[in-house]
């Protein structure tokens, strides 16, 4: 294993000495960002037609933070800055919700999800190591599921953890886990995938170790900053690691 000096410098691995990366029984992976980026404005899109609809409120989510939050997180910031009251967001975000998945569904063909790097390779290697694979995702389900159909990543995933009526990343991680351990026969380990200092944050609060692939919006030195467990670049600096270990 490189020294830790060699990692920083390097800028592509880094892994907490004794930490083992592929030592988990089950895996829960982001979305967005860590298993993909979508190329397209289907569900950006979908936030700002489903308000019209609902409340005839046009406005978008362009000054939200968006990574790393969840579809209701960023529906309830908006709403409240347009003056909304939050029993009266929650009264009408199922509606929001509703229309959200149906507009999306209607125009999944325009869906134009891009793997991030070696994920595939990734997730079929830990797969034929026998591994429990999730996803954990701040998306609505069936838009969550609809970018993994479309981007060939769908039967991969035994399970998933999604917002609704989750709103917290910390919560959906925690009904994960707890999914992964009624699903999987001896279930110790659960690892958490991600690429924002939310997932980093959310993992801790829940009480997993974290892995962070630097193949959203945020570099490898900014992830490595909030003390994931391991951080690397992307999946094919993982698997290069990997590899190396094995030789």
């Amino acid at each position: 294993m490189p020294t830790l000096a060699f990692q920083l410098r390097e800028g592509r691995v880094f892994v907490r000495d004794g930490f083992r990366w592929d030592a988990a029984d089950a895996y829960l992976f982001d979305i967005d960002g860590t298993l993909l980026n979508s190329q397209d404005s289907v569900h950006y899109l979908a936030f700002r037609s489903a308000m019209r609809d609902v409340l005839g409120l046009d406005a978008t989510i362009d000054h939200v933070p968006v990574h790393g939050n969840t579809d209701p997180g960023i529906l309830r910031a908006v709403l409240r800055k347009s003056g909304m009251a939050d029993t009266a967001i929650d009264a009408c975000l199922p509606q929001i919700f509703d229309r959200m998945c149906s507009e999306v569904g209607r125009n999944r063909d325009q869906l134009r999800p891009e793997l991030c790097p070696s994920i595939m390779e990734l997730v079929t290697s830990l797969r034929l190591q026998g591994k429990l694979l999730g996803v954990a995702s701040g998306n609505l389900e069936p838009i969550g599921w609809l970018k993994l159909e479309k981007a060939g990543l769908r039967s991969m995933f035994s399970f998933g953890a999604f917002s609704h009526p989750l709103e917290l990343r910390k919560d959906i991680f925690l009904a994960g886990i707890a999914q992964a351990r009624r699903l999987g026969e001896n279930i110790s380990k659960v690892f958490v995938v991600g690429d924002t200092p939310a997932d980093i944050e959310a993992a801790g609060a829940a009480g997993v170790p974290v892995i962070a692939l630097a193949t959203g919006v945020y570099g490898f030195q900014s992830l490595l900053d909030h003390g994931p467990d391991a951080c690397f670049a992307c999946g094919t600096d993982l698997l290069a690691f990997a590899a190396r270990k094995l030789q």
